[in-house]
């Protein structure tokens, strides 16, 4: 007699459980797929004790038919599939027909269940596997499946569940994910008697956004959508300042089906490109649709991990719209406190009261009185007080109640060049701005020494006027000191679509780290190093895309050591080095000679630069990315260059900082995700000095 022998159905359903049966959560994945392929809208899973104890799923859906209810529980029995060919075109979340039988073989189970709303279903009971009884029932339409004692005859199985919150953590993160693919089926989740969650099923995925992480969380959230010949997207992506310690918050539906792609969550993470702090991931809900046959779903046993036919396309697809929707917004954080909220009442205004005798009126000119909603020195009035009136300026040179200067000093030549010198290439950059300062000195000296004594009514006019040419002077200078601005590239920055960089005036400096500034819409406290880290980071990473056009030779070489394993495998890398504008010339077994390197790196780094490069290029065990290299490079010479914490500043060197600011692609954070500007609006300062009440 032969020893290889058929196992019996018992026995090969409690096997296969193994695979589809892990833990409550399996049991629960299962049975609501179910729910959701029979078209229901709303579906109730009620557990107890982590779901080792109980398990109800009650549906609405088309129900199964008396005559196929005993069917349904046998192995490979499916009504999702019929021939091979419909492997390639899978439209439902459950096909392999292995989940009702596993589960029943290893619990008590029973199942009742109905196709119409006559009243009339079918019920029938299994333990362990063995059905022991298939009677009629009375149900409204719809499953309602229940399952008892989990694993009561596996107690190998049972003894390594884990504590009942981490099984209930589980199930609650799959049922917020199935929640977050249907937001048009209203989903109930109890545990204990509690209420975990409930969905209203109205189609709108912020509302379950809002039941799932709150309703401060879905505030944050921005809409994408985009579209190509294979794939639509649509969902939504966290703000920057939204973010997680781990990638759990990062939710990809394909076709209805919650699943896990690295591919997707990377394109995800290149979006946020410079965006996000080190280690931190934002929060996202991204629907995937394509044809059937662009996806295979049948890779693994819990059907969670896909495959794409198209992966790139899919990619570029991701991180462009991604990225467009994060273009669109001014990524400028706040406080958190209880001060984010919106004016819900109209502002109450109190009349300006002016202690100047007014001019007797000749005919000649009318002025009338500005409107409390404009700024100050837009409506022409600098807090009744003039440059030529002493007495009512205050000893700082500032108006008022408007904190904003009377006059803005022109920056001298020397202000940008000091802030801005990753290299001797700024030198001549300050120098041939000369000319265009000096004309702009000029002609607003000139503007001054020409225009009649003041009046107390045009004393605005001519503020304006020198606050203009002040101004265009600081462009002008800031504009001409500063490195030019790297060329947009798909792969590069996020570019700004939307609201532009708010216009920022020097308050003054705290600790020596942090900029005061004042906007029209608020106060504003900028990071000097992360403000600096950035523009220079957008100036080395155009630098490093034509690295070879400023490489300069050098008189006397550096010299670099490397143990003698590195050094073999970095003289196979020589010619990435000369791509990154680096000649390096073996001198020995474990020695290199630097004879040439850009011209623009940092004074006084260049040898602790070129060792950090051959560290990443020995950090690579693949394939070498040089776009990668780029980046590093870019922000490692970005932060060497850049000025510290605890350096004081002058208010031009300030200012010159803040207009280059302004002028970078993307402002908003540091090249490692840090944020460079923190606000906070008058309304926020108002609630919290009491001024306004509302």
């Amino acid at each position: 007699m032969g020893k290889i022998q058929v196992l019996d159905d018992q026995l090969a359903n409690q096997i296969a459980a193994g695979e589809v049966v892990e833990r409550p959560a399996s049991v629960i994945k299962e049975l609501v797929e179910n729910a959701v392929d029979a078209g229901s809208t709303e579906i109730d899973i009620t557990i107890e004790e982590g779901g080792l104890t109980f398990i109800r799923v009650t549906d609405n859906g088309s129900g199964i038919a008396a005559d196929d209810l005993g069917t349904a529980f046998q192995r490979h029995a499916t009504s999702k599939i019929a021939t091979s060919a419909d492997l390639f075109r899978i439209a439902s979340l459950g096909f392999r027909g292995e989940a009702l039988p596993s589960i029943a073989a290893v619990s008590r189970l029973s199942c009742v269940s109905s196709t119409d709303a006559s009243g009339l279903a079918q019920r029938i009971a299994i333990e362990g596997g063995k059905t022991t009884e298939e009677t009629p029932a009375n149900s409204p339409k719809g499953t309602d499946m229940t399952v008892r004692d989990l694993f009561f005859n596996t107690p190998a199985r049972l003894k390594y569940m884990k504590s009942i919150q981490t099984e209930l953590g589980h199930i609650s993160d799959y049922i917020y994910r199935i929640a977050l693919a249907h937001p048009g089926i209203a989903f109930t989740l109890t545990h204990n008697g509690n209420t975990l969650l409930r969905t209203l099923g109205t189609g709108d995925r912020l509302q379950v956004i809002a039941a799932v992480y709150g309703s401060n969380t879905a505030k944050a959230m921005l809409a994408i959508e985009a579209e190509s010949p294979d794939y639509t997207l649509r969902g939504y992506v966290s703000k920057p300042e939204l973010t997680r310690a781990n990638r759990n918050g990062m939710t990809v539906i394909v076709n209805g089906r919650y699943i896990k792609s690295f591919a997707v969550n990377q394109a995800v993470l290149q979006a946020y490109h410079t965006l996000l702090p080190i280690n931190r991931f934002p929060l996202v809900v991204l629907e995937l649709g394509m044809h059937p046959s662009l996806l295979d779903v049948n890779v693994h046993p819990s059907k969670m991990e896909v495959r794409f036919s198209k992966e790139v396309e899919l990619k570029a697809l991701i991180e462009e719209a991604i990225k467009k929707a994060l273009g669109r917004e001014r990524h400028i954080p706040g406080p958190d406190a209880a001060f984010k909220q919106e004016r819900s009442k109209p502002l109450f205004v109190q009349d300006a009261i002016s202690f100047h005798r007014p001019e007797p009126d000749d005919g000649k000119t009318a002025s009338s009185a500005p409107s409390p909603f404009e700024r100050p020195w837009q409506a022409g009035v600098l807090d009744g007080s003039s440059r030529g009136n002493s007495s009512n300026s205050n000893s700082s040179g500032y108006a008022g109640f408007t904190g904003r200067p009377l006059e803005r000093e022109q920056v001298p030549r020397d202000a940008a060049e000091r802030l801005y010198k990753p290299s001797e290439l700024r030198q001549t950059a300050v120098h041939e701005a000369s000319a265009p300062w000096e004309q702009s000195a000029v002609s607003s000296s000139s503007a001054a020494a020409s225009s009649p004594p003041f009046k107390e009514g045009e004393a605005w006019m001519d503020e304006a006027h020198i606050e203009e040419n002040a101004a265009a002077a600081i462009e002008a200078v800031a504009a001409a000191a500063a490195p030019a601005q790297p060329e947009a590239s798909a792969g590069d920055m996020v570019e700004r679509e939307g609201p532009a960089f708010p216009e920022l005036y020097w308050i003054g400096q705290l600790h020596g780290t942090y900029i005061v500034a004042q906007g029209e819409d608020g106060l504003y406290l900028i990071d000097q190093h992360a403000a600096h880290e950035r523009i220079n980071y957008e100036y080395y990473y155009e630098k490093f895309g034509n690295p070879v056009a400023a490489s300069q030779q050098l008189l006397v070489p550096l010299t670099l050591e490397f143990t003698p394993g590195d050094a073999e495998r970095l003289r196979s890398m020589l010619e990435l080095f000369l791509e990154a504008g680096v000649e390096l010339e073996p001198f020995g077994p474990q020695t290199f000679l630097v004879r040439s390197h850009p011209e623009w790196f940092p004074a006084g780094d260049e040898q602790s630069i070129i060792e950090e490069m051959a560290e990443l290029l020995l950090a690579e065990r693949k394939s070498i990315d040089i776009a990668k290299l780029r980046e590093k490079a870019a922000i490692m010479c970005s932060c060497k260059a850049s000025i510290k914490a605890n350096d004081r500043k002058t208010r031009e060197e300030g200012d010159a900082l803040l207009a280059r600011l302004g002028a970078c692609k993307q402002p908003y954070t540091c090249p490692h995700g840090r944020p460079i500007v923190v606000h906070l609006s008058t309304y926020q300062l108002e609630k919290m000095f009491k001024r306004v009440m509302s």
